[in-house]
């Protein structure tokens, strides 16, 4: 059983590549980050997940602070860079996306561009730009700025956006406002703009990406994970699922595919389309000590949840 987290498309391709090479069949439960990493929490020695995959580090983290996920065998461990993957070894990456700034080219010039993420708790940036403060994409990207800048610049920047930002329910819409002039500008990640682009740009052409490079938080890398369950009543096979998903196989399923998600194992480079990896220049940050649970308390507490 694989509780999945991660695009449904990306989740179920996998299963089938792997059944058609091993024979093995790899049933799917489908949700997001942390409604699944909450319930193999609460499930915990009783849990039918073998495999855990997510959009986002924070569920793995949190599913890993509670000592659930066995050692990832280290064949698989050596097929992922150490920067994108668990540093207690129970986890590693099979996927990531970038933080970006999608703005309106024509309302915006470069000159007018957020130098760095922490520039919109600025009062000029006041109804200029948008967030998705419900999504755990999102809530990720808050994470990265409280473990790189410290609580109290986090805690700063947080009430800023509060005070600046207009609310809305998800990456599309952001993007959406963004195209029609709406709005200005907003943080979203990477693959919904080339995703657009990819099938015409319809809600896309008037829009640009700004990356914002340097290791500013702006620049986080959110990675996927995957790690095996200690509770899986099919542990060979599921270690053997996480091998091939990590591998040369899985990432190039994922970097030949329509997700447009960065590839980050095995050596296997991301889809062409993308701005390169080794670009990004995105801050160093331990995947593990993102802490999902603080970080909804903290946006709970400005009133962005």
């Amino acid at each position: 059983m694989l509780y999945n987290a991660q695009h449904e498309e990306v989740g179920q391709a996998w299963a089938d590549a792997f059944k058609a090479k091993t024979g093995i069949t790899v049933e799917l439960r489908n949700g997001s980050d942390f409604d699944l990493a909450n319930q193999i929490v609460a499930e915990g020695a009783a849990s039918p997940a073998d495999v855990f995959i997510t959009e986002n580090s924070p569920a793995m983290s949190l599913v890993s602070s509670k000592d659930l996920f066995a050692p990832v065998d280290p064949a698989t461990k050596a097929q992922v860079p150490a920067q994108y993957s668990s540093s207690k070894g129970d986890w590693v990456g099979v996927a990531a996306r970038s933080t970006v700034f999608v703005y309106n080219s024509t309302t915006l010039t470069d000159a007018q561009l957020p130098k760095s993420i922490m520039d919109l708790a600025k009062p000029e940036w006041k109804g200029k730009f948008g967030i998705a403060p419900a999504g755990a994409d999102f809530q990720a990207i808050v994470s990265a700025v409280y473990l790189t800048q410290g609580d109290a610049a986090g805690a700063a920047w947080l009430q800023g956006l509060k005070d600046n930002a207009k609310i809305y329910r998800g990456n599309s819409t952001i993007m959406q406002a963004a195209n029609t002039g709406e709005v200005p500008g907003g943080v979203i990640y990477h693959y919904y703009w080339y995703g657009d682009q990819a099938d015409g740009g319809a809600n896309s052409a008037a829009t640009k990406l700004e990356f914002f490079g340097n290791q500013d938080p702006g620049a986080f890398l959110s990675v996927s994970g995957g790690g095996v369950l200690k509770s899986s009543k099919h542990a060979a096979e599921a270690q053997q699922f996480l091998a091939f998903m990590s591998g040369a196989e899985g990432q190039k399923i994922l970097s030949d595919g329509n997700a447009l998600e960065y590839s980050v194992g095995a050596d296997v480079a991301p889809n062409p389309k993308l701005k390169p990896i080794a670009e990004l220049q995105a801050p160093a940050v331990d995947l593990n000590a993102l802490n999902g649970p603080k970080i909804v308390a903290e946006m709970q507490r400005v009133g962005l949840l």
